[in-house]
């Protein structure tokens, strides 16, 4: 799978992360502070992730701050994107199976490396929920996407 990965700062968790995807067969798509040419302001770097996912470039996206909260902001601006900060392998479960969240966000703070083995683990073992009262707040989001396009 193809993910796209960004972060404002080349830290090593954030290279972590690149070889945590590796590592799981994934093939990471880098931005920010992990790619020579981009500028690497949080915004700018999660709103590249967040377009690689929503233009089908990549089919998920992980985006790193320093708390991973502005690096989410971003994200969740761009319409159809699912950015969800996840500070443990439950929250990440819970944010793909019920919110179908296709953006994890991540603090380079507070974030272990052990930690983020069992939030990766959360994360790509869960599938979205069919659920129809799920699915209808899913439905729901992305017309609150189309109504902020026009």
């Amino acid at each position: 799978m193809k993910v796209a990965v960004a972060s404002d700062m080349d830290t090593p968790l954030a290279r972590r992360v690149v070889a945590e995807l590796e590592a799981r067969g994934h093939e990471p798509i880098v931005h920010g502070a992990l790619a020579d040419d981009e500028r690497s302001d949080w915004a700018w770097a999660s709103e590249r992730a967040a377009r690689d996912v929503t233009s089908g470039a990549a089919e998920q996206g992980i985006v790193c701050c320093w708390t991973g909260t502005g690096a989410s902001i971003a994200a969740n601006k761009v319409a159809g994107v699912r950015a969800a900060l996840c500070a443990d392998a439950e929250t990440a479960r819970g944010a793909r199976t019920w919110n179908d969240a296709n953006v994890l966000a991540l603090s380079l703070r507070t974030t272990s490396e052990a930690l983020l083995g069992e939030i990766l683990d959360g994360w790509f073992s869960t599938e979205a929920s069919d659920d129809p009262s799920d699915t209808a707040n899913i439905d729901h989001i992305a017309e609150l996407d189309q109504a902020i396009d026009h």
